[in-house]
């Protein structure tokens, strides 16, 4: 099995973001959760086809991977559902969470693939309160 990168995970909408970060060696989670807003729009004057949006939400995934361990499928559905950054985290309910992943599911009409249990929730919030 090979080994996946960070940036392989991300759908293919980001693929100008993920090619400009792969030309400038900038692959690592790490990295990419410490980009400052003034990196981001360095990297946005440097390369036109990368959109704030975008960079904005591969910058929340990687420090959600960084700081409370979500893979990027997970931290990227919470994205969808409205949590974006850690402190919107330790604000949630893990009830709220699930309600929200649960209409998301409803208005995809799929089931997401990303094995979120409630316990796993109350664990998301429970480090992101710490953090907070």
């Amino acid at each position: 099995m090979e080994n996946k990168s960070f940036l392989d995970f991300l759908p293919g909408n980001f693929r100008h973001e993920k090619s400009f970060f792969i030309q400038n060696n900038l692959i690592d989670f790490e990295k990419l959760s410490n980009l400052s807003d003034l990196d981001i729009n360095e990297i946005q004057r440097k390369s036109q086809l990368c959109t704030l949006n975008n960079l904005q939400k591969i910058r929340a995934i990687a420090i959600f991977k960084k700081e409370i361990g979500i893979s990027p499928p997970q931290a990227y559905l919470l994205l969808h559902c409205g949590i974006c950054s850690t402190k919107s985290l330790s604000q949630s309910t893990p009830y709220e969470l699930e309600r929200k992943i649960g209409r998301l599911e409803r208005i995809l009409r799929l089931k997401t693939n990303t094995n979120i249990t409630f316990s796993l929730l109350k664990k998301w919030i429970k480090r992101a309160k710490q953090l907070y």
